[in-house]
C-alpha cells in the first residue's frame, strides 16, 4: 500500500484542486486552443467525430444563441432526451454562459415529468421529437411552463409544442452568433442533478463548478491525453455528465459516447474506439461474465475501470479481461467523491498487452496517486466486498451514530462528510431549504449512506440507510414508488421495499398492495399499471394484493416482516 503526503493547509488544499483550472469550461477552451484537431468527443449513434475545435466552436454558438434569446448567468436550462450528443453540447453551452445544466431523466412521463418540471423550472426545455409528445401531454399538469425547442435539425417541419409551452425552433440555437464573455467565479451554481434522497420526491441537487472539479479529482489521476474514456451512462447523472465526459474535457483526452448499454456491442465498441477507461455500474459485471470466457478475452484495450461499490468479483473480471487497474470509492450527488481508493489488478503486463496498452504506466499512475494523497492498494490484497478506500484529501470523513457521535473502529453508522476547501460540496437542495438545513446538522452533511472505518484504516461501504432502493444504476425511495402506485383507482395503500436482485448488487423492487373496500384488482392488472405509469427501473418485480399489512402499535407498517413473507415466498424458505 502506498501512503501519501498529508496535506493540511487550506491553502496547499485549494492549489491541488486548482492547479488545472477552477471550470471545466477553462479546460475546454484550453484544448481548443492547444490541440484542436484531437478528437474529444465521439458520438457512436451516428459514426461522427468531434474535435475539440468543432465541439468548442459548435457549443460557443449554442452559449451565444441562449445569451441572445434571454438566458442569463444562474438561469436553468433543462434537457429532456436520451441523446447523449444533444445533452453534452446543452451541457457545456450553459456552463460557458454560467447558465445551469439541469438534465431530465428521459425515462420520465406523466407525474415524475410533471414534478420535475415545476421544481427545476428551467427558463428553456430542450427535447427530441421522440420525447414532445411526452411534454405535451403534461400541458395542464404542471405551472410552470418554459420555453420547448425541439432537437431534429434534419426536419422540414418541428413536431407542434403545445401551448402554454412556448415553442422555440433548433435553428434559432444554431444561427451564428458570438459567445459572450461571462466570468464564473468557483461556486458559482453549474448543474442541478436530481437525487432520491431517502424520503419523499426526487430532491434537485445544486452543484457549484467547483464540485466538478473534485468530483472528477481522484480519477484524472489515472487518466492522460492518450486515454479514450468510453460512456454509455445517461447524462441525466452525475456519473455519465461528469465523470465521464466532463472528465474527459478536464484531461484532454477522448470520449466516446452511446446513448445505452449493450452487453452485446460493450466489446466491440470497446475495440473500435480503443477504449483504456470505462465505468461499470453494478448489474454491468455480472451480465458480462455471463458470457463464455474465450481465450483472448485479454486481447482489449481497456485497461482502467471504475467498480463503485466495489463488488466481490472485481478481481474475477480483471484478471478474465485483463484489466489493469480498478478505482473505487463513495460516490454521491451530494457530496461527489469524498472517498476514493485505487486497485492495482494485475502487475504492468500482466493484463492489457503491451501493444494495446495507453495511457499511464502503472508506476505513473501510483506516484500521481501518492502525491495527491490517493490510497492505492494491490489487487490481491482486497480481500472485503464494498473497500471504498480513504478520504481524498479536501474532505474530512467520519462514521457516526445516531446521535452523531463517532462509531468506533469496526462498527458501521452512517457515512458523514464536510468539506476543508470552498465549494467542494453541493450547495443546497432546490426550493427546499428544511431538507437542506436537516442532512447538515451539527456541521456533517449526512449521506444516507451506512459504512464503517476498518481496522486497516479503510473505509467500507455498508448498505443504505432507510428505504432507498437501487435498480439499474439508479437510486431510488419505496415513497416514489408507493406514491405511482397509489393513483391507481382501486388501490387504498400500498407497501413498497427491495430485496436483494439475483444479479449483481441492486435490488428488486416488492410492493403489497391494499386495494379499495370492494375493488377487483389483481397483481396483473397492477403489472399493467405500472409499465404504463412508470419507467422500466421503478416497476415493481413482485406484487402481492392483501387485505391488510402488518403494522405497529403506532401503525408504522413493518416491511421486515413483508420482506420475510416475500423472500419465502421467492426463495421457498419459511418466513422468520
Amino acid at each position: 500500500m502506498f501512503v501519501s503526503e498529508t496535506l493540511t493547509t487550506h491553502d496547499d488544499l485549494a492549489a491541488m484542486l486548482t492547479a488545472e483550472g477552477d471550470t471545466v469550461v477553462e479546460r475546454l477552451d484550453r484544448w481548443a486552443r492547444q490541440t484542436p484537431d484531437r478528437t474529444f468527443l465521439y458520438y457512436g449513434e451516428t459514426d461522427r467525430e468531434y474535435s475539440f475545435t468543432e465541439f468548442g466552436s459548435w457549443t460557443d454558438v449554442l452559449a451565444g444563441n441562449l445569451h441572445r434569446i434571454g438566458i442569463a448567468k444562474g438561469d436553468r436550462v433543462s434537457v429532456l432526451s436520451a441523446n447523449s450528443l444533444l445533452c453534452a453540447a446543452m451541457m457545456f453551452a450553459a456552463w460557458k454562459i454560467g447558465a445551469v445544466y439541469a438534465p431530465v431523466n428521459y425515462s420520465f412521463r406523466g407525474r415524475l415529468l410533471a414534478y420535475q418540471i415545476d421544481d427545476t423550472a428551467a427558463r428553456l426545455l430542450v427535447t427530441d421529437t421522440t420525447l414532445i409528445a411526452a411534454v405535451n401531454e403534461i400541458a395542464d399538469q404542471v405551472s410552470h411552463h418554459p420555453v420547448v425547442a425541439v432537437y431534429d435539425p434534419m426536419a422540414d417541419v418541428a413536431p407542434k409544442v403545445l401551448a402554454p409551452f412556448t415553442p422555440l425552433d433548433w435553428a434559432e440555437l444554431n444561427r451564428p452568433c458570438p459567445r459572450p464573455r461571462v466570468d464564473l467565479a468557483f461556486d458559482d451554481p453549474a448543474s442541478v442533478f436530481y437525487t432520491s434522497g431517502t424520503t419523499g420526491p426526487a430532491k434537485g441537487v445544486v452543484l457549484p463548478h467547483r464540485w466538478l472539479a473534485s468530483y472528477t479529482f481522484y480519477h484524472r489521476m489515472l487518466l492522460s491525453p492518450e486515454d479514450v474514456i468510453y460512456c454509455d451512462l445517461p447524462l441525466y447523472h452525475v456519473g455519465g455528465a461528469i465523470s465521464l465526459v466532463s472528465r474527459a474535457a478536464w484531461v484532454g483526452c477522448e470520449v466516446a459516447v452511446w446513448d445505452r448499454f449493450s452487453p452485446n456491442e460493450f466489446w466491440s465498441r470497446i475495440a473500435f474506439r480503443g477504449a483504456s477507461v470505462a465505468a461499470l455500474l453494478d448489474v454491468m459485471i455480472p451480465w458480462l461474465l455471463k458470457v463464455p470466457p474465450r481465450d483472448d478475452d485479454t486481447a482489449n484495450t481497456l485497461n482502467k475501470v471504475n467498480m463503485q461499490p466495489l463488488p466481490a468479483r472485481h478481481q474475477e473480471f480483471a484478471r478474465r479481461f485483463g484489466i489493469d487497474v480498478v478505482s473505487t470509492g463513495f460516490g454521491q450527488t451530494e457530496s461527489g467523491c469524498p472517498i476514493g481508493l485505487i486497485i492495482e489488478e494485475t502487475p504492468q503486463g500482466g493484463g492489457t498487452p503491451a501493444h494495446l496498452y495507453r495511457g499511464l504506466s502503472h508506476a505513473e499512475i501510483l506516484a500521481r496517486a501518492a502525491k495527491a494523497g490517493i490510497a492505492t492498494i494491490s489487487g490481491g490484497a482486497v480481500a472485503r466486498k464494498g473497500m471504498m478506500g480513504r478520504p481524498v484529501p479536501f474532505m474530512e470523513v467520519a462514521i457516526l451514530d445516531e446521535r452523531d457521535q463517532p462509531c468506533p473502529v469496526g462498527v458501521p453508522g452512517q457515512l458523514a462528510v464536510r468539506p476543508r476547501v470552498p465549494g467542494v460540496l453541493f450547495t443546497e437542495y432546490l426550493g427546499k431549504a428544511p431538507a437542506t438545513v436537516s442532512a447538515w446538522r451539527n456541521l456533517w452533511f449526512h449521506t444516507g449512506d451506512a459504512a464503517v472505518l476498518a481496522s486497516d484504516g479503510m473505509y467500507d461501504y455498508v448498505d443504505r440507510l432507510g428505504d432507498r432502493i437501487r435498480v439499474r444504476g439508479e437510486n431510488l425511495t419505496s415513497s416514489q414508488v408507493e406514491d405511482l402506485l397509489n393513483q391507481h383507482p382501486h388501490v387504498r395503500m400500498t407497501a413498497v421495499f427491495g430485496i436483494a436482485s439475483a444479479e449483481g448488487d441492486e435490488d428488486d423492487i416488492c410492493a403489497f398492495v391494499v386495494p379499495l373496500a370492494g375493488a377487483g384488482v389483481s397483481a396483473e392488472d397492477l403489472h399493467t399499471f405500472a409499465v404504463q405509469t412508470m419507467p422500466k427501473f421503478m416497476r415493481p418485480k413482485h406484487i402481492r394484493v392483501v387485505s391488510d399489512v402488518p403494522r405497529t402499535p403506532t401503525n408504522k407498517i413493518e416491511k421486515y416482516k413483508l420482506r420475510q413473507m416475500i423472500l419465502a415466498d421467492v426463495t421457498g424458505a419459511p418466513p422468520g
